[in-house]
């Protein structure tokens, strides 16, 4: 009896114990306040594969490319907690006129945007975008898809200021389009 009644406590401390490492799943759009640590935000309902693919456009005769993946699982550290996130990550090409690379992410992990949530009301998607060097032209940048091969494209920089820290040699230019309503079209 003795025996039955060990298995019988130690099964549920076992399945007690399984239940609380699961991570919990939320909603794409949940409001950070209420993610609780290493909690995994879900794109539940599809909403960023809209926006998978490459894109071009031309602004102020630079031609960008942007090249959009779907993360899942994309870790996020804040100051009190970390969590998952599913994200469209962001790379880019930036070349002039002349077809001079000004600036190129693909193979980099700094430079890049990321999504931070939907409006899907508005049938777009907002992006966080740390800014070039030294974090200079850090802000929002949001994506609205417009049809099956065109997004449109709004930028503004919340900071163009440098940091003290900045080294002075480094390239301080912001180089993707400051500006709204530029049109990318889907290659």
């Amino acid at each position: 009896m003795k025996k039955m009644i060990c298995k019988s406590i130690i099964f549920v401390c076992l399945i007690t114990i399984v239940n609380s490492c699961k991570a919990q799943i939320l909603p794409m759009n949940t409001a950070l306040d209420n993610i609780p640590g290493n909690a995994h935000v879900k794109d539940l309902n599809n909403e960023l594969d809209p926006y998978i693919g490459t894109y071009k456009a031309n602004f102020q005769g630079d031609e960008i490319t942007l090249f959009i993946i779907k993360e899942e699982n994309k870790l996020e550290k804040r100051v009190n907690k970390q969590f998952y996130r599913d994200a469209l990550v962001v790379k880019y090409i930036v070349k002039n006129a002349n077809g001079s690379i000004l600036q190129n992410t693909q193979n980099t992990s700094t430079n890049q945007l990321y999504s931070i949530g939907t409006r899907p009301s508005e049938n777009s998607v907002i992006l966080y975008y740390y800014g070039t060097n030294c974090g200079v032209g850090w802000g929002k940048v949001t994506l609205k898809k417009l049809n099956s091969t065109q997004i449109s494209w709004d930028y503004d920089p919340n900071s163009t200021s440098v940091r003290e820290d900045c080294p002075a040699t480094a390239d301080k230019t912001v180089y993707l389009p400051e500006t709204s309503g530029l049109i990318f079209t889907k290659q």
